[in-house]
Formats: structure tokens, sequence, C-alpha cells
């Protein structure tokens, strides 16, 4: 627990074997539970999370925002849900400043901001920069909310996080999850987390196919949002 309020550890993971357990190791001792949401691995991955102590959920229908479903759904009751992949590109051990602004009534969402953290050069593609710079100013532009990065290292309170009834299957979830935010006028605010090159290779923007068909994705659900929201 930390300062009372039960924490739960989602990793969605695909064919993460040689960086899994070292996310895990440091995941902070005060966390209550850790899933790991196996979206479908042909590789060890459900072994080697399974051999440092995390629950395994089986997430067999492909798509990031279904393995946090999926791990979602698997966690019951909780306080507080943290989010962070499985590459080992995130700290897992700075999870305390996602955490507790949400435990001292700061927040209901924290994202962590590689962009304000700093990101290690060759640790975010020039398309993934530019994704989350127009999704950003979009978001500003339609809701009048400031986010800087669309990062996957994130915190949220349960009970938001059950308000904001999340749908996204695949790679809109991040940005479902802020838009959503802002249309309900949730407190979010975000921090610095430093970011590193990733064990592995990435499943969305390591290919041209996976870096178009998420920013294509992204552009949907913000585009969509801001109409349907001028329809009432």
């Amino acid at each position: 627990m930390r300062r009372g309020q039960h924490c739960t550890v989602i990793i969605p993971a695909l064919n993460e074997e040689n960086s899994i357990a070292q996310v895990i190791r440091e995941i902070p001792e005060w966390v209550d539970r850790i899933f790991v949401a196996d979206n479908g691995s042909t590789d060890r991955t459900a072994e080697a999370a399974e051999a440092v102590g995390a629950v395994i959920v089986d997430a067999p229908e492909r798509g990031y925002g279904s393995a946090c479903l999926a791990g979602i759904a698997a966690a019951g009751e909780t306080d507080i849900i943290i989010f962070v992949d499985g590459d080992l590109a995130d700290y897992p051990d700075r999870m305390a400043t996602l955490v507790d602004p949400i435990v001292t009534k700061e927040a209901v969402l924290v994202i962590g901001s590689r962009v304000l953290g700093g990101a290690e050069p060759g640790s975010l593609t020039v398309a993934q920069r530019f994704g989350n710079q127009l999704a950003c100013s979009l978001i500003q532009l339609f809701w009048k909310v400031k986010h800087t990065d669309l990062g996957p290292f994130r915190a949220i309170s349960r009970e938001a996080l059950e308000q904001l009834n999340m749908q996204d299957r695949n790679f809109g979830w991040t940005v479902e999850m802020q838009v959503k935010a802002a249309q309900q006028g949730m407190t979010v605010i975000e921090v610095p987390v430093p970011y590193r090159r990733r064990i592995g290779v990435s499943k969305i923007s390591g290919t041209i196919r996976g870096t178009v068909a998420a920013g294509t994705k992204i552009l949907w659900i913000i585009f969509r949002s801001a109409i349907l929201r001028n329809r009432y």
C-alpha cells in the first residue's frame, strides 16, 4: 500500500521475455499486486513474469487496449491502478511520482511525460514525437486542456477509471483516456519521467504499418470525440 491506498500495476505485454522480469523487479515494494496481461506472446514472457511474482492474465485478443482492459478486469477491488509497459523503456522505480498526487487528492489521473522528463536519444522516433505533439495540440484546441505527451506510464484512481468507461482495444487507449478525462473535467496532471531505449522492437512504432495505424486511430478518436461533443 501507498499511504493507505491499495495499488495495482498492470503491464500489457507481447513477447517481452528479455525485459519483463527486470520491469517487475524495479516496481516498488509498496505495490500490492502486479498483473501481466499477456497479449498472445509466443515466447516465455508469461513464465518469466510469473517467476518473479506477477499474476498472469490471458489477453489473447491482440491490441494494447485489449490487454489493458483484461488487466483491469482481473484487478478487482483496488484504489489506484498504474500502467507501465513491459519493454523496460520506462523507469518503474519512479512510480511514486505518479501515485502520490492521487493519494493526496491533487489529481485523479497522472500522466508520465517523456517530453518533460527528457527521453534518451533514439528512444522516441520522429514519428512518435510529431504524433504526440499533434495530438496534444488538438486536445488543447478542442478541450482547452494542455498535455505534452500520450505516455503509457500513468496512474489513475479506480473510481475515475470506471467513470471513463474505456472502450478502445488497440492503438487509441492512451488518447481515449486523456480525451474522456478532459471531457468530464477531471483533474489531470503530468509529471516528468525519464525514458530509455526499449529492449526489443516496438509493436507499434517499430513498423511503418503500425505507425500509420496508430496515428490514424489517435486522430480518429480526437476528431470523432470533438464532433460528437458539438452535436449536443
